[in-house]
């Protein structure tokens, strides 16, 4: 599936640098990381369900994620300080885009009620954020051995050095904009 990563960059890094405007191959925004978050908040009662987010963000993910633990205590949700509640994991280079084509041509049209990705979701550095409400939209989850249905935030960091630009690269590699 790592044709996305040499369509890139035979047929699109080209078109993306018409579109922009740029003399130079090298100025063209780029994919630097992806990194997909999964908060568990009832870990705080159970390990097993921390236990199983981490087994599913690994089927998903292709890599062992890391798990996140609590930065201070919170009386009011009876959470300690350092006590495991979600997990995380940052894919780079090949995983990366193959995580990314699954994404694009098969999760994301899996998605019930889908109507497109909000494009106000861009921050002012060129990276784009969005949630994910259920973990079974990846076909690689078998559905028979989850306990809970989770959602997942997916954080995707671009060399861009604007929400244009960054919007103008995730067009290029067909991510479902609003219209």
């Amino acid at each position: 599936m790592a044709n996305l990563k040499q369509r890139f960059n035979e047929e699109l890094v080209p078109v993306l640098k018409d579109k922009l405007g740029l003399s130079n191959v090298m100025a063209v925004p780029r994919l630097s990381k992806v990194v997909i978050n999964m908060g568990v908040g009832e870990a705080a009662n159970d390990k097993k369900h921390l236990q199983s987010a981490l087994e599913n963000l690994t089927v998903i993910a292709g890599q062992k994620p890391v798990t996140t633990t609590a930065r201070k205590s919170v009386a009011s949700f009876k959470i300690r300080e350092g006590w495991p509640l979600g997990c995380k994991v940052t894919l780079r280079g090949e995983k990366m885009y193959d995580f990314i084509e699954r994404l694009i041509n098969i999760a994301i049209p899996r998605e019930r009620d889908f109507r497109g990705l909000n494009s106000k979701s861009f921050d002012g550095q060129g990276n784009y954020s969005f949630g994910i409400k259920e973990q079974i939209i990846f076909p690689e989850i078998n559905y028979d051995n989850i306990d809970n249905i989770r959602g997942m935030d997916v954080c995707i960091n671009t060399t861009a050095k604007n929400k244009d630009e960054a919007k103008a690269l995730l067009e290029v590699l067909d991510f479902p904009f609003k219209k």
